[in-house]
């Protein structure tokens, strides 16, 4: 007995310490209706309008439909609803993306025949032109006889001639093994186009020359995400097997005359051990799709192609996200990076990145285990400010949340950045049940850390400020003996917290971070480093 109550203490002090690591604002968009996999989207014309979708495990006496979400101030607000066509039933697999007028698709899979067999046999498009409020159908597109799956779109942003073209990239099962096929059916990968705001659609092309098997599994295409170039390239990659059942990888194909022709044959970028296909401690299933993202700022990285994945290459209790980037427009392609910077065998999962097109800054999102104990999850986003050559760790979930066996999850979450503007969404489980969340993200922490030695510290602690006093700027070292989540406070002389300015996982060095104080006047203060259980505070002076 003795034994059960200090467990169940040093659960509740573990979880309690995670708490304290929270700087952003978490909103809960939706709790209805059992929502999961979700997909979010800000106007980069309007910041401040925002619209996101989900999976519905349930509504009435229907399944897998889909709920639309919308907010007109930034994400602290939502409203939304239910899904409902004419042309086709919305049947889940989501993806929402906005066009350079500001009218937003919600891209889907659809029961076009009805709930009987093959079920998904087509995609349904729909459209807002008024934030989300309401929605149109405008199209729908698939082959009959055939399972469609899995759907992502993209909207070239560029200024090539095929700026606001609308590119969509799935799977398709020659017959899905759920819905009655064998060991002779296959998946493939699809693509089709449309040039007047989703109302006609291209004949369907081909870009996998390679076959997948139908069991929606690792040995089956799957995860195809595109994305658009500079000069209106077209980008795709997707999980799949170079050899069945021995040998996987991520795949790449491209276009460069908006989707008229595409290469020969994809090329294999990099393997994906064990395949996309995978097992996590309390998740239903899970997978490390590839997503495809391309820089379109004016940034010393414009161009980059990036290509962001997780698999079990380091063990099954080991899961990692990963990066690999191109800088010649596919050609060629970078060793791959790891993305989480936790020390190994922790699970992180459910990747998803975006590229804030203004600063060219990457932010990949996912669920971490990081600090806690055996099901449970946090939230985290790595951002990148150097084009994928280092990222910093941070978490972005006020709390964490329990991963119940079977828990519905699903497929994926999802991130959109513009402009320093950050808004993921992702899903958690509460009350044995799932809601959806974002975060409200519009300073990221921690600009300008620096490693500045190699060697591992003996001890904690904290440097003197250097110049002191300053104005405005002045650079602050400090030591890490053993990782943890570090964070740097400033107070005035009544105890008041004026800053956080740090709040990250770091792993054991010395480093250094410059403080700006701007926009705080001439005075006397303290600052305070916090990891772990070491706490150190020194004075430094303001002098304007």
């Amino acid at each position: 007995m003795i034994k059960k109550i200090a467990t169940v203490a040093l659960l509740i002090i573990l979880l309690s310490a995670n708490f304290i690591f929270s700087q952003y604002q978490n909103v809960m968009i939706s709790n209805q209706y059992y929502p999961n996999e979700v997909t979010i989207m800000i106007n980069p014309k309007n910041i401040n309008q925002i619209v996101a979708g989900s999976n519905i495990g349930y509504y009435g006496s229907d399944t897998s439909l889909s709920g639309y979400y919308y907010s007109s101030n930034g994400g602290l607000n939502w409203s939304g609803g239910v899904l409902h066509s004419t042309l086709a039933s919305p049947s889940g697999d989501p993806v929402v993306i906005v066009d350079t007028a500001g009218n937003f698709y919600f891209i889907q899979n659809a029961n076009y025949h009805g709930f009987v067999l093959p079920c998904f046999d087509r995609h349904l498009v729909m459209k807002t032109g008024n934030g989300g409020a309401n929605w149109t159908s405008a199209s729908t597109y698939g082959l009959d006889g055939k399972f469609q799956d899995k759907p992502w779109g993209c909207v070239d942003w560029s200024n090539s001639i095929w700026r606001n073209n609308i590119y969509i990239t799935w799977t398709e099962f020659s017959k899905y093994y759920y819905s009655g096929g064998g060991p002779s059916d296959s998946s493939i990968i699809l693509f089709t186009k449309s040039i007047d705001g989703g109302l006609n659609w291209s004949q369907l092309v081909r870009i996998s020359k390679r076959k997948g098997d139908a069991y929606d599994a690792s040995n089956t295409m799957e995860g195809a995400v595109p994305c658009t170039g500079p000069n209106g390239e077209i980008y795709v990659s997707w999980s799949g097997p170079v050899i069945w059942n021995s040998q996987y990888a991520i795949f790449f194909n491209k276009s460069t005359d908006g989707g008229n022709s595409w290469l020969d044959s994809e090329r294999v970028v990099t393997s994906q051990s064990g395949g996309w296909n995978f097992n996590i401690s309390g998740v239903f299933r899970c997978n490390g799709f590839p997503v495809t993202c391309c820089d379109l700022s004016n940034g010393p990285y414009s161009g980059n192609i990036y290509i962001n994945f997780s698999d079990q290459r380091n063990g099954m209790t080991d899961t990692d996200i990963w990066l690999i980037k191109s800088t010649n427009g596919g050609t060629n392609w970078s060793q791959v990076k790891r993305v989480n910077n936790d020390p190994p065998g922790k699970q992180q999962f459910f990747n998803w990145m975006a590229v804030d097109q203004t600063t060219g800054y990457l932010y990949i999102v996912f669920y971490d285990e990081r600090n806690l104990p055996a099901y449970y999850a946090d939230v985290y986003i790595a951002r990148s400010t150097d084009g994928g050559e280092t990222f910093r760790n941070i978490k972005i979930s006020s709390t964490p949340f329990f991963l119940i066996t079977n828990s519905l999850l699903c497929d994926y979450i999802n991130i959109s950045a513009i402009n320093g503007h950050i808004r993921p969404i992702w899903t958690r489980v509460e009350n044995s049940t799932t809601s959806i969340y974002t975060a409200i993200i519009d300073t990221f922490y921690n600009i300008g850390i620096k490693k500045i030695g190699e060697n591992i510290p003996s001890s904690y602690s904290l440097k003197q400020n250097y110049p002191n006093p300053f104005n405005p700027n002045t650079k602050i070292g400090f030591n890490i003996s053993k990782p943890g989540d570090a964070e740097i406070e400033v107070f005035d002389i009544t105890g008041k917290l004026i800053s956080t300015f740090v709040r990250e996982y770091l792993n054991s060095g010395s480093y250094e971070i410059n403080f700006d104080a701007s926009d705080i006047s001439t005075g006397i203060y303290f600052y305070r480093l916090k990891i772990n259980s070491f706490i150190e505070t020194k004075k430094m002076i303001i002098l304007k």
